[in-house]
């Protein structure tokens, strides 16, 4: 692919917001995790999806830690740009906000680094754009991402399951 093709992560920027209702929380009024990390997913593979122009297919999420609660009521923000693209993967992150529209206060919820893998008509793994550094910061962002993605292929590699021989 020419740098022509190439591709800046703001191109690939995705904003979602919601409103988070009673029947995405428990008990408690504390909105499911489960509700936030489909949010994170769905925003994730929406910026991939922009950048490679292509189905996309969630293959990692990287550590997703709750930092703060998200209620019943708040309006909900996930951030999600393109950080990495290797041949046919890409890896997002994604930040998550939540907002009390009554008082204007917002948090910082969570955030997480999310990998998929672009996909061809048939299904199978379809070549992406390269991503291109447009400021300093940009640059350094990429950097600690191909870092992550070395990282995940070592661990891919060592914790690879060996299946149990058939009993005879």
């Amino acid at each position: 692919m020419s740098e022509a093709e190439a591709k800046s992560p703001a191109q690939s920027h995705v904003r979602l917001s919601v409103m988070m209702n009673p029947a995405q929380a428990n008990a408690g009024g504390n909105v499911h995790g489960g509700e936030i990390m489909k949010l994170v997913d769905e925003a994730g593979a929406l910026s991939a999806m922009r950048h490679a122009r292509a189905i996309v297919v969630t293959v990692a999420i990287d550590s997703m830690t709750f930092v703060e609660p998200v209620y019943v009521g708040n309006v909900v923000t996930v951030d999600a740009e393109v950080t990495y693209v290797g041949r046919t993967s890409i890896e997002t992150r994604v930040l998550v906000t939540a907002e009390d529209p009554l008082t204007g206060t917002v948090v910082m919820t969570n955030h997480a680094f999310v990998v998929y893998v672009a996909l061809d008509a048939n299904g199978r793994p379809h070549p992406v754009p390269p991503l291109v550094a447009t400021t300093p910061e940009e640059e350094q962002i990429m950097q600690e991402a191909a870092a992550r993605q070395e990282y995940r292929k070592q661990q891919r590699i060592k914790n690879r399951p060996v299946l149990p021989s058939a009993s005879r």
